[in-house]
C-alpha cells in the first residue's frame, strides 16, 4: 500500500471513532454497558443505620465499632438494608422502617430495648452500647401484658409446652447407710443350769444352720433330778406337797405338773420330757437345738468344757430380713416418716436395687456428724445383704396423694416472686404469677395462679424472655406508682 493510502485509511478510521462517540453521547447510538453500570442497576445503593462492620476481605470476622484488620484495613460498614435476617418479617419491616413505609404497612406502636431491659421509647433511639431499640408493631404488643413470638423465633429456640397436671410430689433424699442385724432375729443359746459340755455338734462360726439342728450335747445334773422326780411323780400318781398351790387349770392328767414344770424352767423341750414318760428311764446327757434358722456368729463351747447357768455358749441369727442404718442429715429429717419406701444400692451388686420402708426414726442426733440415725427393714432372701455392708440409701419422701404441678423448669423464680409463661396460642404468651408450694422429683406444687390443663412453656422460657421484653409484660402486673414516671414518658 501506498504512503498516501495509508494515510487516508487512518484518516477514516480516526473519522468513523468520532462520529461513533458523538452518537453514543447523543443517544442516536446505543452502547454496552459496563459491569459497573450492571451492579449499580441490580443492586441499589444501601440505606439505613450501620448495623455492624465486616471484614473487608472477606472473613467471618464481625465488630459492632468501627476497627482495623491486623494489616491496617478498615472493616467495611454494614447498613440496615444490607443486613441477612432469616425472619423475613423482620425484614420487610426494616425494610420499611429505613425507607418509610408506604400507607397499609404495619404501625409500629413503640420501640423496646434490644436488650431486654424494661425501657420503651415512643421514637427510635440507641442504648448506651449504640445499639438501636427495636420496633414493636400494632399485632406484636396487647394491653393484657402478654408477648408475642414470631413462629421463626419459636422453632428456632425450641419451645416446649406441657399441659399443667397433677402429679405425687416427692422428693428423694439421698444418705450413706449400713446394713446391720435384725435385733428381733437373734437367738442365744445359754443354758439355765449348770453343767459341761460333751460333744459339740458341726458347728462353727459363720455355719448355716437350720431350726432343731445339734448345736450340743450336755451333761445337767438339774436335768437328770428332775427327770428322775418326773418318774417318781408318775409312778405315785400324785403331786407333791410343794406343788399344791399349783393353779388347776395348769395341772395335767393325773394332777402329776410339778417336775414337768421345772424342767420346762430349765428349757428343757417338751420332746425330751415326752421321751422320758415314754422310756420310763432318764438319759445321762440332754441334747440342745438350734432355736431358729440362721448363721452361727458365736461360738464358745468345746468339748469337755464346763459351764454355769447363763453363760452363752451359741450365738444364732436370722439374716432373712436385715436393718439399713441411714445417717439422714438435719436438714432433712422433717421429710423423712415411718412407712415411706426406700431404695439401696451397693457396691457389692451393680446393678442391683434392695427395696424396702422406714421403720423406726431414731431419737437422737450425732453431734459429730449432725445426723439421725433412721432404720430401714430390707428383705434379704438370698442373704446378699452382710453386716456392716456400706450402701446407697434413697428415701422417697413426700405424700402418695397427686397435687398440682408443674415442671421446674417451667418456674422463673426471681427471688422474691415466681412467674410461668402460659400459652396462649398463636404465638402468645403470658407471663403469670403463681404461689409454689412443696417441692419434689422434677415439679413443683402449685398452690394457685393456673389451672389443670392450661399450658406452660417448660423449653426456651428464659430465650422467651430475652427476645420478646417479658420483663416489660410483667411490668404490667404491677400497680404504677402515680409519682414515678413511666419508662416511655421519661424517655420523652
Amino acid at each position: 500500500m501506498s504512503p498516501l493510502k495509508g494515510l487516508v485509511a487512518a484518516v477514516a478510521i480516526l473519522a468513523a471513532a468520532g462520529a461513533g462517540l458523538w452518537a453514543g453521547q447523543t443517544g442516536l447510538l446505543k452502547l454496552p454497558m459496563t459491569q459497573v453500570a450492571v451492579m449499580t442497576e441490580a443492586h441499589p445503593a444501601a440505606i439505613g443505620p450501620v448495623i455492624y462492620y465486616r471484614d473487608p476481605d472477606g472473613k467471618a470476622f464481625y465488630s459492632l465499632t468501627p476497627r482495623n484488620t491486623d494489616d491496617g484495613q478498615a472493616y467495611v460498614a454494614v447498613l440496615a438494608s444490607e443486613d441477612v435476617s432469616f425472619d423475613q418479617k423482620t425484614k420487610a419491616a426494616s425494610a420499611a422502617q429505613v425507607a418509610d413505609a408506604p400507607a397499609g404497612a404495619k404501625k409500629i406502636k413503640f420501640y423496646r430495648n434490644p436488650m431486654g431491659l424494661p425501657d420503651t421509647s415512643p421514637t427510635p433511639k440507641k442504648d448506651s452500647m449504640g445499639m438501636d431499640y427495636i420496633a414493636v408493631y400494632d399485632d406484636e404488643d396487647s394491653d393484657d401484658g402478654s408477648v408475642k413470638v414470631s413462629p421463626g423465633k419459636i422453632q428456632r429456640i425450641g419451645v416446649e409446652t406441657v399441659a399443667v397436671s397433677r402429679h405425687p410430689i416427692t422428693r428423694t433424699i439421698q444418705a450413706p447407710g449400713t446394713v446391720a442385724i435384725d435385733e428381733r432375729r437373734v437367738a442365744v443359746v445359754a443354758p439355765k443350769f449348770d453343767g459341761y459340755v460333751v460333744k459339740v455338734g458341726d458347728v462353727t462360726t459363720g455355719t448355716h444352720v437350720k431350726e432343731g439342728d445339734v448345736l450340743a450335747t450336755v451333761f445337767g445334773q438339774a436335768i437328770l433330778d428332775q427327770a428322775a422326780r418326773l418318774l417318781i411323780e408318775e409312778s405315785s400318781g400324785f403331786t407333791r406337797g410343794d406343788d399344791a398351790f399349783t393353779p388347776p387349770g395348769l395341772k395335767g392328767p393325773g394332777g402329776v405338773v410339778g417336775a414337768s414344770r421345772r424342767l420346762q424352767n430349765l428349757g428343757v423341750t417338751q420332746e425330751f420330757i415326752d421321751q422320758v414318760k415314754h422310756d420310763r428311764e432318764v438319759p445321762d446327757t440332754f441334747t440342745i437345738r438350734a432355736p431358729i434358722s440362721g448363721d452361727v456368729l458365736e461360738r464358745n463351747w468345746s468339748d469337755g468344757q464346763g459351764f454355769k447357768a447363763g453363760d452363752v455358749g451359741f450365738r444364732v441369727a436370722d439374716h432373712s430380713v436385715v436393718w439399713m442404718m441411714a445417717d439422714v442429715a438435719e436438714g432433712d429429717i422433717a421429710a423423712v416418716k415411718p412407712g415411706e419406701r426406700v431404695k439401696v444400692t451397693t457396691r457389692a451388686y451393680p446393678g442391683r436395687t434392695f427395696e424396702g420402708r422406714v421403720t423406726v426414726l431414731y431419737p437422737h442426733l450425732m453431734k459429730e456428724t449432725r445426723t439421725a440415725q433412721v432404720r430401714i427393714d430390707l428383705p434379704n432372701p438370698d442373704i446378699a445383704l452382710l453386716p456392716d455392708m456400706y450402701g446407697n440409701v434413697e428415701i422417697a419422701t413426700g405424700g402418695n396423694a397427686d397435687a398440682l404441678a408443674v415442671p421446674e423448669s417451667a418456674v422463673i423464680d426471681s427471688g422474691n416472686r415466681q412467674v410461668v409463661l402460659v400459652d396462649l396460642g398463636d404465638g402468645r404468651y403470658e407471663p403469670r404469677d403463681i404461689k409454689l408450694g412443696r417441692t419434689g422429683d422434677g415439679f413443683r406444687e402449685v398452690l394457685s395462679g393456673v389451672s389443670e390443663g392450661d399450658k406452660v412453656v417448660v423449653n426456651g422460657n428464659f430465650l422467651i424472655d430475652a427476645e420478646s421484653n417479658l420483663q416489660s409484660a410483667l411490668k404490667g402486673f404491677e400497680a404504677a406508682s402515680p409519682t414515678t414516671p413511666s419508662n416511655t414518658e421519661a424517655s420523652q
